[in-house]
């Protein structure tokens, strides 16, 4: 359980908080939403030093902070420190984070998420699995409190449940349109057999589309068994001018050299990646360079690492992830006027004119997913990667 006084000694200079985007349209009108509870009561957490005559802003947040996996306990710890990092640049004395374990049971998720609740929260951050997320959502719409999770699954959003993850489905459709604007037209795939590659085929199949380009041929391989070989001759044959590779680390290496084998080389077709690209890793393969992926700049991020640096000695684990839970609370803290348990509407979560966070601007749909204005990154010679199209500042269209 934070204050903000507790971060008092952190440095003044601040890293880049959630602010409102430009106005571009009106939110649609929202009835108020019931809820059980209308008024502060005397069982909530408080803390001595809360401004009195208030109702504190009560933000539960969820974390697999034991989780079984060093890496993940070491994100968990990182998100964390990010969230208090937020509270305390955020300069609202009347915010309360209240933290909670999940280890990633869907039991001991919806156990920490009634404990929040019972302590009076009137948002709930996380969960980061979306198991976890599903066993959070029906306890948190019982009370009318929105949950502001980091899974990649669409399937558990909606209902009160708000996504604010890099989903695969706004990369796809930011490179492929991308793609289609500079002239391809003859789009392949080459997709692995998991539940991530049927996002992401759903994703290519509506962006192909919407560009008015065609989808030539979609291939899909077993990444256990790294077999390559046998779809990147098939997708050959399509004779595709662009395609879309949604694959990382070592087999996307693998990949291209193979699609190359078969005709398809950098100097013949573009190469399109997903988010797993954004992977220093990547830029060891030569047949690689010249490849376009969608993700946030390269430098989005820079003045939230720093901060973090600066106060906690080391730089967060997985800083993209990290910056979300500081743009959770953000989040937070920009929409915390207003009346107690009615400030978190719908309308105001899902603002249309969207906020600018760490890396970049986003908006949350009504559907719960998220949109992220995105760049487009090319693989240049030396490994760098190059930023070919900026990310938008604004989700207004430019006019015709």
């Amino acid at each position: 359980m934070l204050a903000i006084g507790l971060l008092g000694g952190c440095a003044t200079e601040k890293a880049p908080s959630a602010t409102r985007a430009p106005t571009v349209v009106t939110p649609p009108p929202e009835a108020p939403a019931p809820h059980q509870l209308t008024s502060d009561q005397p069982s909530f957490t408080r803390l001595p030093n809360m401004t009195s005559g208030h109702v504190p802003i009560r933000v539960g947040i969820i974390l697999p902070l034991s989780s079984g996996s060093p890496a993940t306990r070491a994100l968990a710890n990182s998100m964390l420190r990010a969230a208090e990092l937020a509270l305390y640049d955020s300069g609202n004395r009347d915010l309360l984070l209240l933290t909670a374990d999940d280890t990633g049971s869907g039991g001991d998720a919806a156990s920490s998420a009634q404990n929040l609740l019972d302590q009076g929260a009137e948002v709930i951050v996380g969960p980061l699995f979306s198991q976890s997320v599903s066993a959070v959502a029906p306890l948190a719409r019982d009370r009318g409190v929105p949950v502001l999770a980091f899974s990649t699954d669409v399937s558990v959003a909606g209902s009160g449940v708000y996504l604010l993850s890099f989903l695969p489905q706004t990369e796809v459709k930011r490179v492929v349109t991308y793609a289609a604007q500079q002239g391809h037209r003859q789009f392949g795939a080459m997709i692995p057999e998991t539940a991530y590659g049927e996002v992401v085929v759903r994703a290519f199949q509506t962006a192909v589309a919407q560009s008015g380009a065609n989808a030539v041929d979609i291939e899909r391989f077993n990444p256990s068994e790294g077999a390559i070989v046998q779809p990147a001759a098939q997708l050959a044959k399509a004779n595709p001018d662009a395609v879309l590779i949604a694959q990382g680390g070592q087999l996307l290496r693998g990949i291209a050299p193979t699609l190359a084998y078969d005709g398809l080389s950098k100097d013949k077709v573009k190469l399109l990646g997903t988010g797993l690209w954004d992977d220093p890793s990547v830029s060891r393969e030569p047949m690689l360079i010249g490849g376009w992926f969608a993700a946030p700049d390269p430098d989005a991020d820079a003045a939230f690492v720093a901060k973090y640096r600066a106060t906690f000695g080391s730089a967060p684990a997985q800083s993209q992830l990290a910056a979300l839970a500081y743009d959770a609370i953000s989040l937070v803290a920009l929409l915390s006027s207003g009346e107690p348990y009615r400030r978190f509407t719908r309308a105001a979560l899902t603002d249309p004119n969207g906020f600018a966070g760490v890396d970049g601007i986003f908006r949350l749909g009504l559907d719960g997913t998220v949109e992220r204005g995105l760049a487009v990154l090319a693989i240049a010679p030396g490994g760098a990667f190059q930023v070919i199209d900026p990310a938008p500042k604004t989700f207004q269209r430019p006019s015709s």
